[in-house]
């Protein structure tokens, strides 16, 4: 996967190891993504700089769903995306990617800059057996963070189960069950009117956070038709951004993340995940029952994930179940998946369809036993368009049904057009 990049390291080697890098201007033989490269006169130092730029619209329903921030019906999204991949001798290449965007997700704001990932990689063999990774990187669970970025994604949002809000926050601990029941927006007799439903966006959690680009260590592998991997991060899997960084959620308490998976044949691609790890932020500790810590409530999460590619089709589905240990409540499960296809009808012309569930287990309330969340499905179809090996436009259509919802059907209208270089 081509990775963003910073061009201050180039500068740097520049500078102050002059002729050691030469820049071969735009790397052909690499294709499209790859605008520039850099060697050292001896080939044991190589840079690639690439990168993407996309232009977002999304015309939004009443409350805009998942983790869109707008009170508009109308949202304007730009994204610059920089990717700098690296390899220094036989055994460690590293990499990086910064961002200029309104906001890690789609929202209102102000653009800022941010470095999303970073890593150094070993791989002391070269076969692949073994590697090792420190840094700030995406989860290694599932199939959906190896394909997220917009080049590789057939629609412009991520599946469901990775972007629908849960009634669980991060910044406060749960106090009673009807809490967390006004927290999923799920109506009762103490509290049944939640606004437009935007109030409280910032503080609720998806099972899984797009791609977790959490800070931490992993460690992958392959050997004949099995691959592996495993990690450990400093924030678990429904983790915000503003969690991901080492020095804002630090190792006191990790979470830990593990995927095993299997080829059978180049057509496919099985994968079982399972994670466990806090999902509280330190801010959370205050609201707790008195002699305990955030390290007492945990994310358990166990994934299935299976690809398929056959001529000009391609397959994806992912089932996750996830438990969330919540205070003076117990155990509060939900379910989700999604199935996803693309299929390619000229080497130009795409079309993708996803069809995404998600459901909640019910808990005690007021001697009844009801869910803590609405149950929710949706519908997503797109169409994608490459004019060049180096541009693509993509138009979504989602539609959406949710439990307890003020209207039937919401939808969702987005367009997306992605420059590769």
């Amino acid at each position: 996967m081509k990775r963003p990049a910073l061009c201050c390291l180039t500068s740097f080697l520049a500078v102050f190891c002059p002729g050691t890098v030469r820049s071969d201007g735009p790397d052909k033989s690499s294709g499209p993504g790859s605008f520039t490269s850099w060697h050292s006169a001896n080939g044991d130092m190589r840079l690639k700089l690439s990168g993407l730029l996309d232009i977002e619209t999304y015309t939004l329903p009443s409350t805009a769903p998942g983790l869109i921030y707008s009170n508009d019906t109308f949202l304007f999204n730009p994204r610059l995306s920089l990717f700098l991949d690296g390899q220094a001798g036989r055994y460690l290449y590293f990499f990086t990617q910064a961002r200029v965007d309104r906001g890690f997700d789609p929202s209102e704001r102000g653009p800022q800059l941010r470095l999303d990932e970073y890593a150094l990689r070993y791989t002391p063999w070269e076969d692949g057996r073994f590697n090792v990774q420190f840094g700030k990187f995406a989860t290694v669970t599932g199939n959906y963070a190896g394909r997220h970025l917009s080049w590789d994604n057939p629609f412009i949002s991520a599946p469901l189960v990775y972007e629908n809000l849960t009634g669980i926050w991060d910044y406060y601990a749960v106090d009673t069950p009807a809490t967390l029941l006004a927290w999923g927006h799920v109506p009762t007799p103490e509290y049944s009117d939640f606004g437009d439903g935007y109030y409280d966006k910032h503080e609720r959690l998806p099972v899984v956070w797009g791609p977790a680009y959490a800070s931490g260590i992993s460690i992958a592998g392959k050997f004949r038709k099995f691959e592996y991997a495993a990690e450990m991060k400093n924030a678990g899997l429904s983790s915000r951004p503003q969690s991901w960084d080492a020095n804002h959620v630090n190792f006191s308490h990790p979470a830990f993340s593990t995927r095993l998976g299997y080829r059978p044949n180049m057509a496919w691609n099985l994968g079982f995940s399972a994670a466990a790890g806090p999902y509280l932020r330190p801010e959370a500790e205050s609201t707790l029952p008195p002699g305990e810590d955030i390290g007492d409530y945990r994310q358990i999460t166990l994934g299935q994930d299976i690809g398929f590619e056959w001529h000009h089709l391609q397959l994806w589905a992912e089932a996750y179940w996830c438990r969330f240990e919540v205070p003076t409540v117990g155990d509060a499960d939900t379910m989700g998946y999604y199935l996803e296809a693309k299929y390619k009808f000229t080497p130009q012309l795409f079309g993708a369809l996803r069809w995404n569930q998600q459901f909640y287990s019910n808990i005690d309330y007021d001697g009844e036993r009801i869910p803590w969340g609405r149950d929710i499905w949706r519908i997503d179809t797109a169409v994608g368009y490459r004019f060049t090996p180096y541009t693509q436009l993509k138009l979504q259509y989602g539609l959406q049904h949710e439990r307890w919802a003020d209207s039937d059907f919401e939808h969702l209208f987005a367009t997306q057009f992605t420059a590769k270089f």
